[in-house]
């Protein structure tokens, strides 16, 4: 019996009660209906705005007649190119730019906060009227930029939309002065967030400004440039407002990108699939640039 009643007892210590699915919903009753009910609308939202747009993206460009059609454009060519110039100079630019302003406005003095608040206002307006203004300032000779030359010089001026190249140079500086105050303040907190005892230990060691600026602040946001990088590039791919709201594909549509040269094939020309088919050959550009950043970006141990 003794032996019978140690087993029994051995048992019962070591059962613990039954066992809780890792997977079982933790709520009961009326909070698993609350749950579901707050769920639902952002799956609906998700599968209404994201997954079925996606999908029918997908389904409209699927045909391989679309891809020829834009192959024999005389003009895809020259787009192709202009988007990859756009994206290149666009986002390099800016944030080269942005990261030695943000340097600049680290400094001491109360003008240099009235410049920087003065320095956000581009990014502050909305696109749509910043850009217009600026279209209607390059314009033609009764723009103000052409008006003013021939007021100055005594001749014409350089008429900025009359050519490929100049008007392609009007579009990428017109995108950076719009962006380059949003990234500017980005890189502006990260330096902010650098202790300010490392700089402290490094000026006791003898260490100038520039070697400071090498051997703390670029290796200390060198994680934010990266991401900030990653991300202007899949925003400037798909920037449309820019280029279809200052140049609008001036001269003879030799300025266009492919977000403005799809948006005329769907709606101006009434062919949506050649539309979306157009938007969708900028995949082959974008998913080995991303792929490549987001792997620099987590060797580097940054957690996306």
């Amino acid at each position: 019996m003794s032996g019978t009643h140690q087993a029994l007892s051995d048992r019962l210590v070591s059962y613990s009660g039954p066992r809780r699915s890792v997977w079982r919903m933790p709520f009961k009753g009326s909070d698993t209906a609350w749950a579901v009910a707050f769920l639902v609308p952002y799956i609906a939202v998700f599968v209404a705005f994201v997954l079925y747009p996606v999908a029918f993206g997908l389904w409209m460009g699927s045909e391989p007649d679309l891809y020829g059609w834009l192959l024999s454009d005389p003009l895809y060519p020259t787009i192709a190119v202009n988007t990859l110039l756009f994206v290149a100079f666009g986002v390099n630019l800016q944030l080269f730019g942005a990261f030695l302003l943000s340097g600049y406005f680290m400094g001491g003095g109360w003008w240099r906060r009235v410049l920087l608040a003065i320095f956000l206002l581009p990014w502050a307006m909305p696109a749509l009227s910043a850009f217009i203004s600026i279209h209607y300032m390059v314009v033609s000779q009764w723009g103000f930029f052409d008006s003013l030359w021939l007021a100055v010089t005594g001749t014409d001026g350089p008429f900025l939309l009359l050519s490929r190249w100049s008007a392609m140079a009007t579009n990428i500086l017109s995108y950076i002065w719009k962006w380059m105050p949003f990234w500017t303040l980005v890189f502006l907190g990260a330096r902010m967030a650098i202790p300010r005892d490392v700089y402290e230990a490094a000026a006791v060691d003898g260490a100038r400004p520039l070697d400071a600026l090498l051997h703390i602040t670029i290796p200390m946001l060198a994680n934010v440039y990266l991401v900030a990088t990653l991300l202007s590039t899949l925003w400037t791919f798909g920037d449309f407002s820019t280029v279809y709201f200052i140049s609008y594909g001036a001269p003879a549509r030799q300025s266009d990108v492919l977000a403005t040269y799809g948006v005329r094939a769907a709606f101006d020309f009434a062919q949506p699939r050649q539309g979306v088919a157009a938007m969708m050959t900028a995949l082959p550009l974008m998913i080995p640039v991303t792929i490549l950043l987001i792997r620099r970006v987590r060797r580097m141990g940054v957690q996306l």
